[in-house]
């Protein structure tokens, strides 16, 4: 549908394929080396709970600034591997297979792709990328819940992200990814809200395999 194209495929690329590693000016985010460890503790649990994930599953729902609304499921794998499936309201799919990042619009038969390397996605994916050296804790009453705002002051065209993570025993590393909230270098602001986690499936890497549309109709199941 038109409606859905419009409202969230790009802000799709701005929170999903800018999720995990979004950028600000430099002077809105300082290195963890210059931070207390009392900060820098919750960050390294907050990093290690990412890390020490090797699949995942969750519902997911997207809100774009406007307070529309749009859900799908999210199938991890690490290292470099994710896609977002979206229901049957929107046509579109985003997969990473561990070395390019890709957006797939089956309405308009649209495929864009970008390195992970390159990618802000690559502060999930690619262990080899220091989540740790840009982040900053952000203040919660709630002693459950920690924030941090990512940002690489290189690539500001990625705006910033704020991830969110709630303490879970039965998650790995103790914490769970809650939510993410995007914004781009315009402030556009775009909600990520993850349920129903489920962990340690069999995951098959041909799950992160698409149809080409500009080849075929037909969408993946």
């Amino acid at each position: 549908m038109t409606i859905f194209r419009s409202i969230f495929a790009r802000p799709l690329m701005l929170a999903v394929a800018g999720a995990f590693a979004c950028a600000v000016p430099a002077g809105l985010a300082a290195p963890v080396a210059a931070q207390s460890s009392a900060t820098t503790a919750p960050l390294e649990r907050a990093v290690t709970a990412l890390r020490s994930i090797t699949t995942m599953k969750a519902d997911f729902t997207q809100t774009d600034r406007n307070g529309q609304t749009i859900s799908g499921e999210l199938t991890l794998k690490n290292p470099g591997r994710i896609r977002f499936e979206y229901g049957d309201d929107a046509n579109m799919l985003v997969v990473a297979n561990g070395n390019s990042l890709t957006l797939i619009d089956y309405d308009v038969q649209q495929v864009e792709r970008w390195p992970i390397k390159n990618s802000p996605l690559g502060a999930l994916l690619d262990p080899d990328r220091d989540v740790l050296r840009f982040g900053t804790l952000i203040p919660s009453s709630n002693r459950n819940v920690t924030a941090i705002e990512v940002a690489d002051p290189e690539r500001p065209e990625y705006g910033r992200i704020r991830l969110i993570f709630v303490n879970r025993a039965g998650a790995p590393g103790g914490m769970e990814l809650a939510s993410w909230v995007a914004l781009d270098s315009q402030n556009t602001r775009t909600t990520i809200r993850l349920a129903n986690h489920r962990y340690g499936m069999a995951v098959a890497n041909s799950t992160f395999n698409f149809r080409d549309p500009r080849r075929s109709t037909r969408r993946p199941r």
